[in-house]
């Protein structure tokens, strides 16, 4: 009887040593596929359509201001969306030209101006997934 009870605890001694094993093989598999994931999901951006901070209507040398305070006391902000901008200024500040590009988080819209004396260069994009275009940067050629 004390054969077999021996027998028997033996197996479960290695039973239990295989399943420590195991379970420290699994974790330490778990803990180096965390270590080098983040430089394979690093990578996978870069491989994707370059976008630029800078649009490429806007001309080199051009300075971005956050807020633009005109001689009639009007201003316009980073911030703003194209209708607060049409509002303020009218529609005739509008030149017509502009230029569309692709944003960080979607369509990236550069508008030419012109008001009081100033010509400058609004550059609209949505702040957040399916957002409403707002000012992300106003430039000054």
């Amino acid at each position: 009887m004390d054969a077999l009870r021996l027998r028997l605890a033996s197996a479960l001694e290695w039973a239990v040593a295989a399943a420590f094993l195991a379970a420290t093989v699994g974790v330490a598999s778990l803990v180096l596929h965390d270590m080098r994931g983040p430089t394979l999901r690093a990578a996978a951006p870069a491989r994707q359509a370059a976008v630029t901070l800078v649009p490429s209507a806007v001309p080199a040398g051009a300075v971005s201001v956050p807020v633009l305070t005109f001689s009639d006391g009007r201003d316009i902000r980073v911030g703003d969306t194209a209708v607060d901008v049409a509002g303020r200024l009218g529609r005739t500040a509008d030149t017509g030209r502009e230029e569309s590009d692709r944003g960080r988080l979607g369509q990236r819209l550069t508008r030419f101006y012109q008001y009081a004396g100033f010509r400058f260069l609004v550059v609209y994009e949505p702040f957040e997934k399916n957002g409403v275009p707002r000012i992300s940067a106003i430039y000054l050629p």
